[in-house]
């Protein structure tokens, strides 16, 4: 009997879990999921202009403990720790993603004028910066706009879901004219579907990115 692989979804918010368990029940239904939450990272991260030294021991002291913990792979669902995930996958010899890298891939196919909605302004730098490197990697000329809502993340956190997707399908309006649009982070995801409905672009999503690459890297290691 072939056991499924065990994957390890390191979040820093709650309202990231919903979505990416979504993506793994439609993408990946048989690998084992085990959830390891800090929601202290969030507004901890929110304090420093950079990431500091006690936030990159933070992220890697979770990447060690979901290894000790039988992890067969690792995902980060939160989008402002990138220095800090690339760290943590140059030491571990396990397959371990940041959140964004495989939109951005996908976005990359999709044209040269992409547009972001976030909700969470203290990613967006690192986010933007790691976009423009990989366009440099494969020589594409593309260009990112993003718009940050903070408010939608209020209204999620307190509850109110159809207020976030509609706060993110309002921001969609200034992002005419580009080539694909991106739901910033895990639980800006759970909007896609009011914000594909205002636009006529693609509307790429982070979990759903990131679950069919992790799936993809799993099964060519497993063969």
């Amino acid at each position: 009997m072939t056991i499924a692989p065990r994957v390890t979804l390191i979040h820093a918010v709650r309202v990231a879990m919903q979505p990416v368990e979504q993506a793994f029940r439609t993408y990946w239904p048989s690998a084992q999921i085990v959830h390891l939450l800090d929601d202290s990272l969030s507004p901890d991260r929110a304090m420093h202009a950079e990431l500091s030294p006690e936030l990159h021991a933070r992220i890697n002291g979770l990447a060690d403990y979901a290894v000790a913990s039988g992890a067969d792979a690792i995902l980060y669902t939160c989008s402002a720790f990138g220095e800090a995930i690339e760290a943590a996958a140059r030491r571990l010899s396990l397959p371990v993603l940041k959140p964004n890298e495989s939109m951005f891939e996908a976005a990359l196919q999709t044209g040269k004028r992409i547009g972001m909605l976030a909700t969470f302004a203290p990613s967006v730098a690192s986010m933007e910066e790691e976009f423009r490197a990989l366009a440099k990697a494969h020589a594409i000329n593309a260009s990112i706009t993003t718009i940050v809502v903070p408010e939608a993340m209020a209204a999620l956190k307190a509850g109110d879901a159809p207020l976030h997707n509609k706060l993110l399908a309002d921001a969609a309006f200034s992002l005419r004219g580009c080539d694909c649009l991106l739901l910033a982070h895990f639980s800006t995801s759970r909007a896609r579907e009011a914000v594909q409905a205002v636009s006529v672009c693609p509307v790429l999503t982070s979990p759903d990115s990131a679950v069919k690459k992790l799936h993809s890297l799993m099964s060519i290691r497993a063969s």
